[in-house]
């Protein structure tokens, strides 16, 4: 039985049938969903005379959930991105089901994205609240008081003046400030640090407070976040491509018989091989590599350099 349940009119069209409605799944047959998976399981390699005799269905399920989150690290494409204005506060707040960001951006006139850079020169520490004497300051409950914001973070708003080409005011700004002219020309003498050695302006991670934090030149920009999730944030995240579903299984396959008792270790070690052999295939296959693309690539290597 053919695995396509509906006509060409209800796909393109999608159930409200208006085309371009935004209710439409398009792509969704490259994708196969986890409760799919689970119960293809269960019927093939689960029963008699089969390498898993019997096994809860909610081993499987945990299993699976598992797969799908360790794969969506490195092998299954989760990429998802944001899109904001950013605030006078110089933040984003990062996304319900963020795990870990690919790319941040900003967008000029002309839709071009223009790569941000993270910067390991400053952080919104947990501030103490002192006294006149330096003394710390307790809160009824006995505990150390903390104000809002850090002083680090605050200075780091005020100040993070940060070059921008074709912007007189903050090329001035920012060559009429020792501190910032020595930190950004840090190893100008003998060459650049790469890192620094741009303009689109950098950002940090403030993971207590669960934000993206900005320098200021990123004030009324859009800023667009590419970032990574696990896959089992909602329903419709919870899909494995079609070239990861065999290594799904042979995780599924290994992790049950890794666990159950009395298992050989022969069979364990089988597993544990073809779920990497099939987990290493997903990768290649979800690589997008593609020859053509790569034959007009290595057409570079011809080039003639003058001397």
């Amino acid at each position: 039985m053919a695995l396509i349940n509906q006509t060409q009119e209800q796909y393109y069209l999608g159930p409200d049938g208006v085309w371009d409605s935004n209710d439409e799944n398009y792509g969704d047959y490259q994708f196969v969903s986890i409760s799919d998976i689970i119960n293809n399981f269960m019927v093939v390699y689960v029963g008699e005379e089969k390498i898993i005799p019997k096994v809860k269905r909610t081993d499987v399920v945990f299993h699976a959930q598992q797969a799908i989150q360790e794969f969506s690290f490195d092998t299954l494409p989760q990429e998802k991105s944001v899109e904001i204005e950013c605030p006078p506060g110089l933040y984003m707040i990062m996304p319900q089901d963020y795990v870990n960001y690919t790319k941040l951006s900003w967008v000029d006139n002309s839709g071009v994205e223009r790569i941000l850079y993270r910067t390991d020169l400053t952080s919104n520490p947990l501030p103490y609240a002192q006294d006149n004497n330096y003394q710390y300051i307790f809160d009824s409950d006995g505990n150390v008081a903390y104000p809002q914001p850090s002083e680090t973070l605050r200075r780091w708003q005020k100040n993070s003046e940060f070059p921008i080409s074709g912007d007189a005011n903050g090329w001035n700004a920012w060559q009429n400030n020792p501190d910032l002219l020595n930190l950004y020309a840090y190893g100008g003498r003998y060459g650049l640090n790469p890192e620094q050695a741009q303009a689109n302006g950098v950002f940090y991670i403030d993971h207590s407070k669960g934000m993206i934090r900005f320098s200021s030149n990123l004030v009324g920009k859009i800023v667009t976040l590419k970032y990574i999730s696990d896959g089992l944030g909602c329903d419709e995240d919870m899909t494995v491509h079609k070239f990861a579903v065999d290594a799904i299984y042979k995780y599924i396959t290994h992790a049950i018989l890794s666990v159950k008792a009395n298992t050989q270790e022969y069979a364990i070690q089988r597993f544990k091989k073809e779920m990497a052999a099939a987990r290493r295939n997903a990768k290649i296959r979800l690589s997008e590599l593609k020859s053509d693309l790569m034959a007009q690539v290595m057409r570079n290597q011809s080039k003639w350099i003058k001397s």
